[in-house]
């Protein structure tokens, strides 16, 4: 038989009231009575309260009041639903929680496993997404419309201040290889990746830039190199807009580090995104697409750059063979080449020099009458005349067909070209001077800079002779009564690479004297001055008086430094007056019997 509990004794508690952070302890013990009525003794609803634990009732699912006063009946009219005694006095319900196992460690297992399960799924989605959204992104980089390159060309040829003068409005600098170069990036040279090689200013850039504005740079990335390998990285991440997963969340599901491999290994994840984007878009428009690398030259001769440039050329040699991508390279070095020919099969190259006279002549005249007609519309008040076609003759006899030096003479701020002509020849002949000036009683701490400056006027002093004897030959044929179309344009003076070495008597002096832009060699090993302008200057230089004695003077100064550097002293020590000392030398190698 159930007995039944009338009242409950009074629960001594000591409450705690929290007051600005602090806590602060009322009274040592207060009573709380708590009313029950009609509860059985073997009600789940009481259990022995522990000072440490609050004090927990069974819950009941139908009951909806939030709080209960410490005074306040329980009874059946009102079913507990799982109270609680807090520390304020009050009596809160305790919610039910969802229960899948009757054991809680195996809910627990279950909840983890359910939670992991999200975690992992969500992970694969997301990775999944991100793989295919820098795909979409790299295709966006090779479709045609808006293009970095395109657009600060664009500007320039608005402001009437594009370096080599071409734009839009007209093809009066076109150059011959510009068909090959259209052809190239229309998709249509297919098997093969190109390589463009000539001076500085001849218009390489220029070529592509106008190709690419033809088909609105449809499949075209273009990337500008540079010296320091992290820099490239940066820029061919633009051009094909790719992120190397910087921007990705991943590592919140992977652990590696995707830049811990260095430049090299991020330029390598980009060129194979490439070729992931150009197998999905070689189905659709059933032609290659092109990145072009410009000015690889600025790479530097090193070990690093060697390594970089075979990292190029095995993916273009293998995006050559499958049709997919053509690589355009470009250089204004000559080292680029032999380090590219050794592993080349599909390399073609395309050697870019500087305008014959008469395209150069129809070139500087149409480029002057169109910054004649933009300076009249900007300012109305002035009357300058053009040059007759013999003074930009006698100008372009100077700077020769270089664009960058053509676009120079048509602007000039005086409207004289040929004044403007002799201005680039002193600016030159200063910029060889102090590149390979002369010194005659130099250091000691300075003879390997003499010994290089000395062996490259050797060189032009070669090719001022060369050209004094063409034009010698040339007058005298004049004199005979052949005319100027059967002889032909004076080109430049060039010489055997191997030649080269034998007049400057070094092997290694060529290469800085390539980059320091004093000379240029094409693919058949021939050396040239970089310029009409260079070889002008260098004319200037040498026909000075005086300058074979002060070219030898430093020759037989370097000769005397490094006959010191090979001598040897002999100090005798504990030599005092009357002793004697013996010398003996022996040219035949032995040793005198006595």
């Amino acid at each position: 038989m159930e007995k039944h509990i009338t009242t409950l004794r009074s629960l001594q508690y000591r409450p705690l009231i929290t007051t600005f952070g602090r806590s602060y302890s009322s009274r040592p013990f207060f009573h709380i009575p708590i009313h029950c009525s009609t509860l059985p003794l073997s009600s789940p609803i009481l259990r022995l309260y522990n000072p440490h634990r609050p004090l927990h009732f069974t819950p009941f699912p139908w009951q909806n009041k939030p709080y209960l006063s410490p005074h306040e009946s329980l009874s059946e009219e009102m079913p507990p639903s799982g109270l609680v005694l807090l520390p304020s006095g009050l009596i809160t319900r305790r919610r039910r929680s969802l229960s899948i196992t009757s054991s809680p460690l195996f809910d627990a297992a279950i909840t983890t496993i359910i939670g992991l399960s999200i975690v992992f799924v969500s992970g694969v989605a997301y990775v999944a997404w991100y793989k295919n959204r820098v795909l979409e992104k790299i295709e966006e980089a090779f479709s045609p419309g808006y293009d970095p390159v395109l657009e600060l060309a664009d500007h320039s040829d608005a402001k009437g201040i594009s370096v080599s003068g071409e734009g839009q409005q007209g093809d009066y600098m076109r150059r011959p290889e510009q068909d090959l170069i259209d052809s190239i990036m229309r998709g249509h040279e297919i098997g093969h990746y190109f390589m463009l090689m000539g001076p500085k200013g001849c218009g390489k850039t220029s070529m592509m830039i106008d190709a690419m504005r033809k088909t609105h740079a449809d499949g075209v990335a273009f990337c500008e190199a540079h010296e320091d390998i992290e820099v490239f990285r940066l820029r061919l991440g633009k051009a094909i807009n790719f992120e190397y997963f910087e921007d990705s969340q991943t590592g919140l599901f992977q652990r590696r580090d995707p830049r811990e491999g260095g430049p090299a290994l991020d330029i390598e994840r980009a060129f194979a995104k490439i070729e992931k984007v150009a197998l999905r878009m070689s189905e659709r428009r059933g032609k290659p697409l092109i990145l072009y690398i410009n000015n690889i030259h600025m790479f530097r001769n090193s070990e690093d750059s060697h390594r970089l440039l075979v990292q190029i050329q095995q993916r273009a040699e293998s995006w050559a063979a499958s049709g997919i991508v053509t690589v355009v390279l470009s250089t204004d070095d000559f080292w680029p080449y032999p380090a590219l020919r050794k592993n080349a099969t599909r390399m073609q190259i395309i050697s870019v020099h500087d305008l014959p006279s008469r395209e150069a002549l129809r070139s500087l005249q149409e480029l002057r009458n169109k910054v004649h007609s933009r300076r009249r519309a900007l300012f109305p008040g002035t009357n300058q005349e053009l040059e007759p076609t013999d003074i930009l003759c006698d100008a372009l006899k100077i700077t020769g067909g270089r664009l960058s030096f053509i676009a120079k003479l048509a602007r000039s701020p005086t409207g004289d070209a040929l004044n403007e002509a002799r201005c680039l020849v002193a600016d030159e002949k200063a910029w060889m001077l102090s590149r390979i000036g002369l010194i005659p009683d130099c250091d000691d701490d300075v003879m390997d800079e003499q010994k290089w400056s000395s062996c490259s006027w050797l060189l032009m002093r070669e090719f001022v002779r060369m050209r004094k004897e063409e034009e010698e030959r040339r007058e005298e044929l004049l004199r005979q009564g052949m005319t100027e179309e059967e002889l032909g344009e004076l080109e430049l003076p060039k010489i055997p690479y191997w030649r080269c070495r034998q007049i400057m008597t070094r092997a290694d002096f060529l290469e800085d004297l390539d980059n320091s832009n004093l000379i240029s060699i094409d693919i058949q090993h021939n050396v040239r001055p970089d310029s009409a302008l260079v070889l002008q200057a260098a004319r200037e230089v040498v026909e000075e008086e005086g300058f074979d004695e002060i070219l030898e003077s430093v020759r037989e100064r370097i000769d005397e430094i490094e006959s010191l550097h090979r001598t040897r002293e002999v100090a005798f020590k504990d030599v005092k007056d009357g002793d004697r000392i013996k010398l003996i030398v022996d040219k035949r190698g032995k040793h005198p019997w006595w």
